[in-house]
């Protein structure tokens, strides 16, 4: 029996002590996804620690109509999104952060290790809804029907939020030179 089946069975049981225990199952099962999610949201692991905390408050106070639904698991991340985008609009009303100077002098492969870092501040400069698409689509593996019916929006705006998403990211990235044909020969020897 999968996890949603699960639920929904200790929904129908109707018990507290059930109900309780549906959603610390929930929470064990789905508390690191959610966490990777925010994080990306978030680009900060203190921020994305209490975005997951808040997500998991709110579903705590409405987990019996939430274990009640067909798909508790999308229910609670567009509850995440949507505090992410509240998070995310407050920020920009508050404060402008200029973007940091700190980039590798060219030719510096050790100043461009950390990829993860580079991508989180790619994601932080795409626009809330883009950024939220590419987060669903590639970090919770959705499919545009799903993404659609998570944000209540066309899959073929899933589509084009995708599909420009991707290329102000992969314009953010330094493209991997091709190796010469000399190392290619170097290669074969």
């Amino acid at each position: 029996m999968d996890l949603a089946a699960k639920w929904a069975v200790g929904a129908e049981r109707g018990g507290v002590e059930s109900v309780e225990g549906d959603f610390h199952g929930f929470v064990a099962a789905r508390s690191a996804a959610l966490f990777r999610g925010a994080f990306v949201l978030t680009g900060n692991r203190d921020v994305a620690e209490d975005l997951v905390q808040e997500t998991l408050e709110r579903a705590c106070r409405k987990w019996r109509t939430i274990s009640a639904k067909d798909a508790p698991d999308a229910y609670v991340r567009r509850i995440m999104v949507n505090l992410a985008n509240d998070r995310w609009r407050r920020f920009r009303r508050t404060a402008q952060h200029p973007v940091d100077g700190d980039q590798a002098a060219p030719g510096d492969e050790y100043g461009r290790v950390d990829s993860r870092d580079q991508l989180v501040r790619a994601l932080q400069q795409l626009p809330i809804r883009m950024r939220t698409v590419v987060v669903l689509r590639y970090f919770h593996d959705l499919s545009d029907a799903e993404i659609a019916a998570d944000l209540k929006i066309s899959p073929s705006t899933v589509r084009s939020q995708l599909a420009r998403g991707i290329d102000r990211l992969r314009s953010q990235f330094p493209t991997p030179a091709a190796p010469s044909s000399q190392q290619l020969m170097e290669g074969t020897r």
